[in-house]
């Protein structure tokens, strides 16, 4: 049986290019502009579940915290194209990729959660 062998400097490159690409992709976030998606949140009614902030809530059942969320980009378009959940559909004739990228951006730009010291409840 004959052993077929890959220069190492071939193999390198090869690997290089798998795992740079694999974390490209994973990173393709289309440039979204939060102010935008400030605006969509609101007025398509996001943040009558997920809360002004983003920080989740129960008005109506449970939801998530989207905040400083680490869901990536593909996850979240997903979710709003195909929700888990009690969630309304978006499709992409009511909502663009655009609009939700918009969207992501202004979730993404939010501080998240607040420690129980810093909402000002508690009082040295």
């Amino acid at each position: 049986m004959r052993k077929f062998r890959i220069p190492l400097d071939a193999a390198l490159t090869v690997a290089t290019v798998l795992v740079g690409g694999a974390s490209a992709l994973a990173q393709d976030v289309p440039p979204g502009n939060p102010v935008d998606g400030k605006r969509l949140y609101m007025s398509v009614g996001c943040f009558l579940c997920h809360g002004r902030a983003g920080q989740g809530g129960t008005l109506n059942g449970p939801a998530p915290s989207l905040a400083q969320s680490q869901m990536p980009f593909d996850g979240f378009k997903g979710q709003l194209r195909q929700p888990a959940n009690d969630m309304p559909v978006y499709t992409e004739a009511a909502m663009s990729d655009n609009q939700i990228a918009d969207i992501y951006a202004f979730v993404q730009s939010l501080p998240g959660p607040l420690q129980t010291k810093d909402m000002g409840i508690f009082k040295d």
